[in-house]
């Protein structure tokens, strides 16, 4: 997770009014009749028929039990005004809400106490970029943009308040004028700046490195930041190196990274700045999940050679925040005749507010995403000297605009936002505090406007401010029908930049990089840089053809899980920060083991492969614990040591050893690091966490082991007190009799409604949230159900879709999300499907128009009407 704070350390703050009116909602949706109206209002016609003006001719919506919509149209402009509409029917408050974010106007619907976080959404532009991109697009994706508004305003055109959605009743109590505004191609492109921003790479990481090392040596500060381990760990294109020694070998510590030149007297300023920025970072709402490097993936493809059916199989699972609904739409979109002009005939997962599919597959082929985390942004410590800044020896005017930010239940906030030849100066808002969404309107106090200092500021140069193509590449992945159009698809893709895996019909499998990724005059992304000299800015971008790609390997299969894409030799940077590679080499070990036992691949092997729970950490901890001599152990500690003898190392729900181990996992990283580290640089679990450990294991010495306040004197000692701690921690939480213990009784997973969900007000939570759900899992494993060590055991990401695809015949993928099609709190398909994701089972994915139809349990008809 890097440094970013997870959902459980979010600051909360309740204010009675806004408890009193969330109570006196909450009695009546529940205890009246009035209330289960006002619930069920919103909830779609999903059957018969509905005009739709503009249609060119009519559109069929079939849906299934689970609600997933499949939309058969004549035309593409059809298609994508449907979309928009069935969109709407399920997810238009979601869409709402998003859109609100993007474009830095959360005020105008909470009041007060979102002027923040606005403020600093509106530093970054992601709606001035969104809009120069629209403009920027070609006429037929603009038409299909156009199509997508034209029919979510449809939609909007019947329904207001409570008819849209429940939480507008909600939102009238705080906010009784709010009407929605017509959407607009601009509010479905902003969408793509969030996805950037959340997949953001190492920018967190950056900021840790640059706090760090006001109290740690270089070699200390790249110990906490720990090289990728090639010489252990697969690469993407690579794959394993010989002789690797496998999942549990320890990471190597890099060379020390060395400092950028910091003037005298700058490193108080960049200390504060840096400080103030990590904590607006923290508060700025996350749409996919934690930032940081924990918000990853895994996707495989393996070729026909080594499956039942002699035709690839393709699989994929992103790692992203619980958030309800889930982040992804499932959805089907089908040209009734496939043509030039109407190319689509796909199914897959996309997002609502957004046209398209972003990942599944067409009739000819299908592709999955990993975030590639290339290092695409960039912090540069400017010299300001009033309404100007240095750059080359000479002062330049800081480019200043000024915004008036709207604000519910009260007057308008001007802002005034600052920019120089690198991006927006993004330490403005320094020591601001942003509270959750909602949490306290409408009593929360104004924020001061940021002014103009003499001294130092931090700026943010950043691939996403820069118009790109993405918005083009959605269209074109989908219309792809082999490898050179979907590389060519692949070409427009900018920002975020991600892992390709690709399969076909004909059975090739592939991998492309696509992205922006700049090249640096010098530097290597880890640390703030000088911005007051032109040595350390960018040269353009790694050019599509140079970045790393293969097709049909001779391995037989392709694995990316966030792991290093390429080896040390290769000519460009593209980050120092990538994952260090746990769950690449588990999968790659799964594949390999299939394929030297000669056992043919199936669709289920591969589900089967997304469930593992093996943790190579404890794999390598564990023995090392029971190892130690047994001097001063109490009879509880032995108790619980005892849980350890025959543990198979998987991070199962109902595993009393797997609780145990990571309740020591979290002490020892409590004691060995966050004990002695400023509060925003502590270690959170995960890869980085583990690599750094597992090194100093053959470190018993290490002055990371000594720690005088709580009695540790070395290795041992350090372990001997985190086993007896956590055993005392483990009866506490689950009781007296080890053997009892489970993990799933601590790592549980509340699915949290993004905006009210996180009120901090429990009848607005129960209102829209669902759970908890007890999980198996852990960082770092291919299960990856995430949490946060700092924080405690409950989940914070998880894997937010699973998809397994049989290119052999479509009918026998299977797909699954974490929640269900629907925004609606209560509706059937609100969370029908995250018990079946709970227990690692799947839903069949039917692609074919017969399925399709024969699986239907509504039928929508949309009428071409005036």
């Amino acid at each position: 997770m890097g440094t970013d704070a997870p959902r459980s350390r979010r600051h909360r703050r309740i204010r009675a009014a806004l408890a009193v009116l969330a109570v006196a909602l909450s009695l009546a949706l529940v205890g009246t009749g009035l209330g289960v109206w006002t619930v069920v209002r919103s909830f779609p016609a999903l059957s018969g028929q509905a005009t739709l003006p503009g249609l060119d001719a009519d559109v069929t919506v079939y849906r299934d039990q689970a609600g997933i919509p499949q939309i058969l149209a004549r035309s593409a402009g059809d298609l994508f005004m449907a979309e928009g509409y069935v969109h709407a029917q399920d997810r238009f408050w979601e869409m709402d809400f998003r859109r609100h974010v993007t474009s830095g106007r959360l005020s105008e619907l909470f009041g007060k106490s979102q002027v923040g976080t606005d403020t600093f959404i509106r530093t970054l532009g992601w709606r001035a970029v969104a809009e120069r991109e629209v403009a920027l697009l070609d006429p037929v994706t603009l038409g299909y943009y156009q199509s997508y508004a034209d029919g979510v305003n449809a939609y909007l055109a019947g329904h207001r308040g409570a008819d849209l959605s429940v939480e507008y009743a909600v939102l009238a109590l705080q906010n009784p004028g709010y009407t929605p505004e017509p959407w607009t191609p601009a509010d479905s492109v902003a969408w793509l700046k969030a996805m950037a921003w959340d997949l953001r790479s190492n920018l967190d990481d950056e900021i840790d490195r640059a706090m760090l090392a006001g109290s740690l040596s270089p070699t200390e500060v790249a110990r906490l930041h720990p090289d990728y381990p090639y010489t252990a760990h697969p690469t993407i294109v690579g794959g394993m190196p010989a002789g690797a020694a496998g999942a549990v070998a320890a990471s190597v510590t890099p060379p020390p990274v060395p400092a950028a030149p910091v003037p005298a007297g700058a490193e108080k300023a960049l200390a504060s700045s840096l400080s103030g920025l990590h904590d607006t970072l923290t508060a700025v709402p996350e749409l996919l999940g934690p930032a940081g490097g924990e918000i990853g993936s895994n996707s495989w493809v393996v070729s026909g050679a080594h499956t039942a059916t002699g035709k690839p199989i393709l699989a994929n699972d992103p790692h992203l925040g619980a958030v309800m609904p889930s982040v992804w739409y499932q959805v089907g979109l089908r040209c009734e005749s496939v043509t030039a002009d109407c190319p689509f005939d796909l199914a897959g997962y996309g997002f609502s507010g957004l046209p398209g599919i972003i990942i599944g597959h067409n009739a000819r082929i299908a592709w999955g995403f990993t975030n590639l985390g290339p290092d695409v942004a960039d912090l540069y410590l400017e010299k300001v000297t009033g309404d100007s800044y240095e750059y080359d020896g000479a002062a330049k005017p800081i480019q200043v605009r000024t915004e008036k930010i709207r604000v519910a239940g009260g007057p308008a906030v001007k802002i005034r936002i600052r920019s120089t030849e690198h991006g927006p100066i993004v330490s403005d808002l320094e020591g601001s505090a942003f509270p959750a969404i909602a949490a306290d309107y409408p009593e929360a106090v104004d924020l001061p406007p940021a002014t103009a200092e003499t001294g130092y500021q931090l700026s943010l140069q950043w691939t996403a401010l820069t118009p790109g193509r993405t918005a083009a590449a959605i269209f074109a992945l989908g219309a792809a029908t082999d490898w050179a159009s979907f590389r060519q698809a692949a070409s427009l893709f900018d920002v975020p930049s991600q892992n390709l895996v690709y399969a076909d019909v004909d059975g090739n499998i592939g991998y492309q990089a696509p992205g922006l990724i700049p090249i640096r005059r010098a530097g290597d992304g880890t640390v703030p840089v000088p911005g007051w000299t032109s040595q350390y800015g960018w040269d353009g971008y790694i050019p599509f053809d140079a970045l790393p790609q293969t097709l049909n390997p001779a391995s037989g299969f392709i694995v990316t899980a966030n792991n290093a894409l390429v080896g040390a030799d290769y000519p460009y940077l593209i980050t120092r920060d990538w994952d260090l590679g746990y769950r690449a080499t588990e999968i790659t070990a799964r594949l390999q083991a299939l394929i030297d036992h000669g056992t043919p691949m199936t669709p289920a092997m591969m589900s089967e492969i997304q469930a593992d729970t093996f943790s190579p950490l404890a794999a390598r901890l564990v023995p090392v614990l029971q190892a130690l001599k047994p001097t001063g152990q109490t009879e509880q500690t032995r108790a619980a040591l005892a849980l350890f003898d025959g543990w198979d190392y998987r991070l199962e729900s109902d595993s009393a050893a797997a609780a145990y181990f990571n309740i020591v996992w979290r002490n020892l990283l409590v004691d060995l690091f966050n004990k002695k580290l400023p509060e925003s640089t502590w270690l959170t679990g995960g890869d980085r966490a583990y690599a750094v450990v597992i090194a100093l294991l053959d470190e018993p010495d290490s002055p990371w082991w000594k720690n005088a306040r709580v009695g540790s004197a070395g290795r041992d000692s350090m372990l001997q007190r985190v086993l007896k701690q956590a055993a005392v921690e483990g009866e506490r939480l689950m009781g007296p009799d080890a053997t009892t213990w489970r993990w799933g009784s601590i790592h549980t997973l509340e699915v949290t409604n993004a905006s009210f969900g996180k009120s901090g007000v429990a009848p607005l939570e129960w209102l829209f949230n669902r759970g908890p759900y007890e999980l198996a899992g852990g960082s770092s494993v291919i299960d990856a159900v995430g949490w946060d060590a700092t924080a405690g055991y409950t989940v914070d990401w998880v894997p937010s879709m699973r998809e397994v695809v049989s290119l052999a015949a479509w009918d026998d993928s299977t797909w699954l999300n974490l929640t269900g099609s629907s925004g609606h709190a209560f509706h059937p398909n609100y969370a029908d499907q995250t018990a079946l994701w709970q227990h690692q089972e799947t839903r069949p994915w039917l692609f074919s128009l017969a399925a399709v139809r024969a699986a239907a349990t509504d039928t929508l008809k949309l009428r071409a009407g005036r």
